[in-house]
């Protein structure tokens, strides 16, 4: 990946655009920056990510996407392929509606209960909404950005049936550390993360 290019970072929850600065020694002849949003919804963060990708966009020649989590999430529903040349996701949380499914039956939440409740804060510390489940139902995934997908084989949010299929019905590349968690935090990890970015960038 030569040329004048920026690279944007896209934190998950609880994270900060400060994660970014690890990548910027794995892309020195980029200018990379993280991206802070403030939203916790598709439609709000989305539009914030939206904003922050399209004045980044002029002046240079490519954008390069790294998105974390839900951050991946986020940047799917924030109208951006155009401007996205190529993406790493890392963790991404790719099928919403099954993880909002999965705190519903883990809580004993109906959809019934919930769309009369609208919201409700379960046992989980997680708060269920019934227009967020509404709108990812509504606003299934589009992404037409050539993608490379890391993914822990211990990852407690999506499944490995889920992140295959994904990567299968939008042709991205998936790389499984086996033992990986959804956080890729510790040592090994961070080294593996390094070593993934490296092989995708060198080809």
């Amino acid at each position: 990946m030569k040329g004048t290019d920026t690279v944007l970072y896209i934190h998950g929850r609880g994270g900060s655009r400060v994660e970014a600065d690890h990548y910027r020694p794995l892309f020195p002849s980029c200018a990379v920056e993280g991206i802070e949003y403030m939203g916790s919804t598709p439609w709000e963060a989305g539009g914030e990510i939206h904003e922050a990708v399209t004045k980044r966009r002029a002046g240079y020649d490519r954008v390069i996407l790294i998105a974390n989590s839900i951050g991946a999430f986020f940047a799917m529903h924030a109208d951006i392929e155009k401007d996205i040349s190529h993406a790493f996701f890392i963790s991404p949380v790719v099928d919403m509606e099954k993880l909002i499914s999965g705190i519903m039956e883990v809580s004993l939440v109906t959809e019934k209960e919930l769309k009369e409740k609208e919201r409700i804060q379960t046992d989980m510390g997680e708060e269920l909404s019934w227009k967020y489940l509404c709108y990812v139902r509504e606003h299934p995934v589009s992404w037409r950005v050539p993608t490379d997908i890391l993914y822990g084989s211990a990852d407690n949010l999506t499944s490995l049936g889920t992140i295959s299929s994904f990567a299968q019905a939008h042709h991205a590349s998936l790389t499984v550390m086996e033992g990986g968690g959804h956080w890729f935090h510790t040592e090994a990890e961070m080294q593996f993360l390094d070593r993934w970015i490296r092989s995708r960038t060198d080809r």
